[in-house]
């Protein structure tokens, strides 16, 4: 069992930045490839970024690209978000989510295919 715990979440102003760390416990995380999701009020939860097992390949979704930057530190056992230039669009509960990776450099965008998730950190940014 991998738990995910989610911190870095609050309000914040337009243009500014937030740094979401989530930190696992239970068991490394070097053997999943990492996940950052996140859910409007009233809209489905949608990928936001990946970053593979061995930490070499990462994907952005379109709409956070040149803003967001997933990162990952095997020792410390978290994954981060940087997230810079927000708008008020990137107001979402944000999850974290695990996936026991198939090969090193394995990004997933599919959610259904994470085996564990975090419990979400709120991000609100004011116009």
């Amino acid at each position: 069992q991998v738990q995910l715990v989610e911190s870095g979440g609050g309000l914040v102003q337009a243009g500014g930045s937030l740094r979401l760390s989530c930190r696992a416990s239970g068991r490394t995380l070097s053997t999943y490839n990492m996940g950052w999701f996140r859910q409007a009020p009233g809209k489905g939860r949608v990928f936001v970024a990946g970053v593979s097992r061995d930490g070499g390949t990462t994907l952005v979704a379109d709409s956070v690209k040149g803003r967001f930057t997933i990162s990952r530190d095997t020792a410390k056992n978290t994954v981060s978000l940087q997230m810079n230039t927000l708008k008020p669009e990137d107001t979402a509960d944000y999850y974290c989510a695990a996936r026991a990776a198939r090969w090193p450099a394995e990004v997933e965008v599919d959610e259904d295919l994470y085996d564990y998730w975090g419990q979400g950190t709120r991000v609100t940014v004011s116009s």
